[in-house]
């Protein structure tokens, strides 16, 4: 046989080798999906676990009856493996919110099997990420790509694992359990998500029920219900503690992801073992991990300082606050203003201007007189003078809504005026001197409060 008939096949191999790998060749998530490359862009393993599983499940169930005991063990099932992703997949080893004894940590890496939802380490390898990198392109099911991929479009879809954000995770590369259930991940997906509950409904002679309701169409719903806290649980609800990000608040995802749909206190504090801070909100999975520490089986669980939560609850109010308080009309801001002398201000209110002074602020009140509440002789009194007196108690004491109504007909400040050249000095020296006491004799910061209210001695009607 001649040197070229040797070579001939080991040429051709390594063209087929060559093309089968390249290291330089771009990842398939890399590439526009097409007509002919659509089914390469498709994770087809997680299709087959996430729908074709579920799909066959229904099928079966319309010639497969439902007995009451398969019922009622598929949800307690469905509860146990939903616990074993939420306690333990989630606040146990992707948060550290607080520790477990080898018992428990079993227990968990094996109902957590039963709900087919990745190995410890991969989910929460992928669940730091999503935290440290929360709405970027580096966090593997942002909300920010649609509600239908955050839900499920990032699992079917195949992704590029580079394009996820780095995460330490040596502690879970130190945890026996964790590295057991990563290696033996497949086998622990079939028995427990499918042997177990088809053997365990064999105790009253219904195995077919149990593969069927307790264990396909189970793996269904604990799947669906995770996914909403990955999309649900960043688009319905409320952020009473931070906006910058999607993840919010809301009883209907907490319902559905047994407690994880307070996700924006979640992700303010992720270390805290609860998501539920309220003794009425919903939040089994705290109830949970709480009965598992005085079983003695968890310990060391941790609560984000009472003070810290608070200052995060009312730095977002005062900033919903501020934001709603940017679309009033609060009049010109008094540095704005221009200084006018008090003999000027009485020249122009001479000349037929409608101008009144309070606490050193100038107010054009010429379209105001025939709405003044109090008629027009008592505000035309007020012209060309110093009314602060009786606008503050000489004649009447105005109201609050009087004053923010006033300070809309701001026009200048009198040189040398009152609070109101206190104030400019101040806001020049960077002081806050805008501020009120509690009953404690505690400052209270209050933007915007109006110059206008101060305290003067009272006089009588004649004397204005």
């Amino acid at each position: 046989m001649s040197r070229e008939c040797v070579a001939a096949p080991s040429s051709r191999l390594g063209d087929l080798l060559s093309k089968a790998y390249n290291p330089n060749k771009p990842h398939i998530t890399d590439t526009p999906i097409t007509k002919s490359n659509w089914y390469k862009h498709v994770n087809w393993l997680n299709v087959s676990l996430i729908i074709g599983m579920p799909l066959s499940g229904c099928i079966m169930a319309f010639w497969v009856p439902l007995r009451w005991q398969t019922a009622l063990f598929a949800v307690l099932y469905y509860f146990a493996t939903g616990l074993g992703i939420t306690a333990g997949h989630h606040r146990l080893w992707a948060h550290k919110s607080y520790n477990a004894g080898t018992p428990l940590k079993v227990f968990f890496a094996f109902v957590a099997g039963g709900a087919v939802e990745g190995s410890i380490r991969w989910w929460s390898r992928d669940h730091r990420a999503h935290h440290r990198y929360t709405d970027t392109d580096k966090d593997p099911y942002s909300v920010r790509k649609g509600l239908l991929y955050s839900h499920i479009g990032w699992m079917v879809m195949k992704q590029n694992p580079k394009r996820i954000g780095r995460v330490d995770i040596t502690d879970l590369n130190d945890d026996k359990v964790v590295v057991w259930q990563h290696r033996h991940y497949l086998k622990v997906v079939i028995f427990a998500g499918l042997i177990f509950p088809t053997l365990f409904a064999g105790l009253w002679g219904d195995m077919l029920g149990g593969y069927v309701y307790a264990g396909i169409l189970r793996i269904f719903f604990v799947q669906q219900a995770t996914f909403c806290v990955n999309s649900l649980a960043h688009w319905l609800g409320d952020q009473p503690f931070d906006d910058r990000n999607s993840p919010r608040d809301h009883v209907l995802t907490a319902l559905v992801t047994l407690g994880e749909g307070y996700h924006n206190f979640h992700h303010e504090f992720p270390s805290d073992y609860r998501n539920a801070i309220e003794w009425w909100q919903y939040d089994p999975t705290k109830w949970f991990i709480w009965t598992m520490k005085k079983l003695g089986l968890a310990y060391d669980l941790k609560q984000f300082r009472s003070n810290e939560i608070e200052k995060g609850r009312v730095q977002q109010l005062q900033k919903k606050l501020d934001q709603k308080r940017a679309t009033l009309d609060w009049g010109v801001p008094l540095d704005q203003l221009p200084v006018i002398e008090w003999d000027d201000f009485v020249d122009q209110c001479e000349n037929g201007r409608c101008l009144v002074a309070v606490a050193g602020v100038v107010h054009d009140v010429t379209d105001f007189i025939n709405d003044h509440p109090g008629g027009k002789a008592m505000i035309r009194s007020g012209l060309g003078k110093d009314a602060t007196a009786m606008f503050n108690g000489g004649v009447y004491n105005h109201s609050n809504a009087a004053h923010n109504l006033l300070s809309t007909m701001r026009v200048g400040v009198i040189r040398g005026g009152m609070e109101v050249e206190i104030w400019k000095r101040a806001q020049r020296e960077n002081k806050d001197v805008q501020y009120v006491k509690d009953e404690n004799g505690n400052r209270i910061i209050r933007a915007g409060n109006q110059v206008t209210k101060v305290q003067v001695p009272s006089e009588p009607a004649a004397a204005a």
